[in-house]
């Protein structure tokens, strides 16, 4: 094996945390100054009631400090930082994740929705008391027929050119609107999605604001409002039902940015294509999905950080020189907890790329299709790796910590319960990973003039939003290293960084050329394009899973590389080489059915995750501690008795 640089036992934790908080570190002290004073107590010994309570208590400490005036324009009293605000959202996710998710959907959807698919009319008149939290709303997308489905909502908004008003209605009970955030309780205004009917014909899906309480907290007319009750958790946040019957709003009630409708009736948009135009709007709202895989990213770690602090302090069995031996000390401990907290260090690096890429795009002035679509996916991406890898974790974490993880005053379970639903919420997963598919099957089909215009990459961008994936933007480091690395059977190769590069990047592209020719020849005929693409439905998946893990090991490389100290340079090294023997690890049957490793090289790379994790148990402390989570959201009692 190569010469790896060696670790240093005396790395400060500090100097890990400033590479962490990166582009926006000084939005991350303030906040974990703020958090730091924080009167609340944990919610896990709340009823429904005073949790919600509680939240919106909190909901307008958050308003009062400003804090939320981050990603809006400056031209409205906004802080003109998309950014720093989703890094806002990201710290927030260390405490009571009901309260981020109340925040995301006042100021992120609710909010978000106005400034983006708005013009100056709605801005002028709602954006301040929407940031003050004078007006609390909703963001009534999902339908109890149609969640990932938004295209084919079936709730309307017909227009009335006799009064200059549109009226919405719920047509049965699977246009329900479900699950929305902010109804059941508190929201007095929504952003409802529905389909925009006038002069007899839809022009697709559009948003509308809808007043669905008065000041005084009763339903308007012709506005149902049920509760959803109580859920597995996040329960401080009041999640409701919306009914419309045949309510009326004016005609400047239409989010106008992209679609809007004359006094006669007569509808015009700078977007000629309805499918263009409806891709176009939804693909501005994915703020949401980015602040989840970056909240799910920061529970993630406060679960790592407790569980690595208890497998410090908790001792079992005895050594046969007579010590009682910390748990954290076996190995099979340490691969229950290291690999997983080396992979929140890459998704973190991913998800600082991310908002990085998001800020500047929305910040540009100016509107950029191809870029736009290409982050689209990425986001989506993300937010199903980093919540699925939340998912596991927390349990993981749950498990290593017996008896007392499952304990409600230890955290663990309720982090569990919060984070279960971001699997499928802000888009399932599984339907996200098909559109990063979508996007690489269209780029693949656009440099590869064979694959022709195949039916089922046809019936794939129809049925799926979509981007364009390309290469990330050259840069220098990993194409130093990739033209580099050794070859595929050298010995040396197993820790060389650009040997890793090419072994995710050639896993990636064969499974994608695989994909994309399987379902050329299965659509040669006149098979049935949704089973021609149902029967490949879990190639496609991999493929696609495949492409995400290239992306997060690029950014985990380029997140090195901007490290200056040279002892936190080399720990965070030997992290990224547990993350990728890691996932070789996990995919290594995939690996060895394609012959990118052999049997004996397999076997290595079993080796090098015990390896790795022996060596980097002297610093899982110093790993966990550089996250810099205010110590009261460590609280568990379970770390402060004595062992």
């Amino acid at each position: 094996m190569t010469a790896t640089p060696e670790v240093s036992a005396s790395v400060d934790p500090n100097v890990l945390t400033a590479v962490l908080d990166g582009k926006w570190a000084g939005v991350r002290r303030a906040i974990r100054a703020e958090m730091a004073d924080t009167r609340f107590r944990d919610a896990c010994d709340l009823d429904v009631e005073q949790h919600r309570a509680q939240v919106l208590d909190q909901l307008h400490e958050l308003a009062r400090s400003g804090r939320p005036r981050l990603g809006f324009s400056p031209e409205y009293g906004g802080g003109g930082d998309i950014g720093g605000s989703l890094t806002s959202f990201e710290m927030l996710a260390f405490g009571d994740l009901s309260l981020m998710v109340k925040a995301g959907v006042q100021w992120g959807l609710f909010g978000g929705a106005v400034q983006l698919l708005g013009t100056a009319e709605h801005h002028e008149r709602y954006l301040r008391p929407i940031m003050d939290l004078e007006l609390p709303g909703c963001f009534a997308m999902t339908e109890t027929g149609h969640g990932s489905d938004v295209q084919h909502l079936r709730t309307t908004a017909t227009y009335d050119p006799g009064t200059q008003e549109f009226v919405i209605n719920t047509p049965d009970q699977a246009a329900r609107k479900d699950y929305i955030g902010n109804a059941a309780r508190d929201g007095r205004m929504a952003v409802v999605f529905a389909q925009l009917i006038t002069e007899g014909g839809s022009r697709g899906v559009h948003a509308f604001l809808v007043p669905i309480r008065d000041e005084r907290g009763r339903p308007c007319a012709g506005v149902r409002i049920s509760d959803c009750g109580r859920k597995a958790g996040l329960n401080g946040v009041d999640n409701g039902r919306l009914v419309f019957d045949e309510v009326r709003v004016p005609r400047t009630a239409l989010l106008n940015q992209y679609g809007d409708v004359a006094p006669d009736g007569t509808y015009s948009s700078p977007i000629d294509s309805d499918n263009r135009r409806f891709f176009t709007m939804l693909g501005t709202l994915i703020r949401g999905r980015v602040s989840v895989a970056g909240s799910a990213g920061s529970a993630t770690k406060r679960a790592l950080a407790i569980a690595v602090r208890y497998g410090e302090t908790r001792r079992q069995f005895w050594h046969p020189d007579g010590h009682e031996v910390a748990i954290l000390d076996y190995l099979a401990h340490q691969r229950c907890l290291l690999p997983a907290l080396a992979t929140s260090y890459a998704l973190h690096f991913a998800q600082e790329e991310l908002v990085d890429a998001l800020d500047e795009l929305q910040s540009g002035g100016s509107y950029d299709e191809h870029r736009q679509r290409e982050l689209e996916s990425r986001a989506a991406g993300i937010k199903a790796v980093a919540t699925w890898h939340a998912t596991s974790t927390i349990q993981a974490a749950r498990e290593a910590c017996g008896g007392a993880g499952y304990l409600a005053e230890n955290l663990l379970p309720v982090l569990k319960a919060d984070t279960d639903v971001f699997t499928t919420f802000e888009g399932d997963n599984t339907v996200l990973l098909q559109l990063v598919a979508k996007g690489l099957l269209t780029s693949y089909r656009d440099h590869f003039e064979d694959l022709g215009t195949m039916a089922t990459a046809r019936f794939v961008a129809e049925q799926f939003v979509g981007a364009v994936i390309e290469r990330t933007a050259a840069r220098k480091v990993i194409e130093r290293l990739v033209d580099a690395a050794p070859g595929r059977d050298d010995e040396d190769a197993l820790f060389d960084r650009g040997w890793q590069l090419k072994l995710f990047e050639d896993r990636e592209e064969h499974l994608l050329d695989g994909v994309a020719r399987r379902l050329r020849r299965a659509a040669s005929d006149d098979t049935d394009p949704f089973r021609v693409f149902n029967d490949a439905q879990d190639h496609v998946l991999h493929a696609a899973r495949a492409h995400i893990d290239r992306v997060v090991l690029e950014a985990f490389v380029a997140g090195i590389d901007r490290c200056g100290d040279a002892g936190a340079r080399a720990l965070l090294e030997r992290v990224c080489d547990l993350y990728v023997m890691a996932n070789v690890e996990a995919d290594r049957a995939w690996f060895l059915e394609h012959g990118r490793l052999s049997a004996s090289r397999a076997k290595a790379v079993v080796a090098a995750v015990n390896d790795l994790c022996q060596e980097l148990r002297p610093q899982a402390r110093t790993l966990v501690d550089a996250f810099a989570i205010p110590e009261q959201f460590l609280a568990a009692p379970m770390l402060s008795e004595e062992p």
